[in-house]
């Protein structure tokens, strides 16, 4: 997020909040990251922190299958809010550690196929595909600004003329 790295950062307990403004492309996006670790614990209050979230970034470790596991359950969770006003990003986190890696890319890749959400493998340690995940982020939403939902209703058919003629 600072393009830096702490080695000493103590894990998240309960909810974290980091703001940065980036300049992505044409425009300036001002992120607001509440970081919620995936604690159970701390699942009620998600809801309230994502109310008027464009994007919903949800991030497992790969070297660690149970929170890969969870990821279906916190997308749920942004969708039940959300509904489909939001972009949802599945991110693999931590491919510095290859070595002890959990879980691969081509799992990431169906799970979020089968979720329906954008996918992007990290490394916040090495700043491998960080810019990229948040130009990802910013394209999505420029598309998604663009689109607009129209519903058709069937047209109604013209009342039929007693004589049996059409004219």
């Amino acid at each position: 997020m600072y393009d830096s790295f702490d080695n000493t950062y103590q894990a998240t307990i309960g909810i974290d909040f980091l703001s940065k403004t980036m300049y992505l492309e044409d425009r300036t996006v001002r992120l607001q990251l509440w970081d919620t670790a995936g604690q159970e614990r701390f699942r009620s209050l998600i809801p309230s922190y994502i109310r008027d979230s464009t994007v919903a970034v949800v991030v497992y470790d790969i070297t660690n299958l149970n929170s890969f596991q969870q990821t279906s359950k916190w997308i749920d969770d942004v969708r039940t809010e959300r509904g489909s006003d939001v972009i949802i990003m599945l991110v693999g986190n931590k491919t510095d550690l290859a070595d002890k890696r959990q879980i691969t890319i081509e799992e990431g890749e169906q799970r979020a196929k089968e979720l329906s959400v954008m996918f992007i493998e990290t490394s916040a340690k090495t700043g491998y595909n960080v810019k990229q995940l948040f130009r990802m982020e910013n394209v999505q939403e420029k598309s998604k600004e663009g689109m607009i939902d129209i519903k058709l209703d069937k047209p109604q058919e013209p009342p039929a003329s007693e004589g049996g003629c059409s004219c």
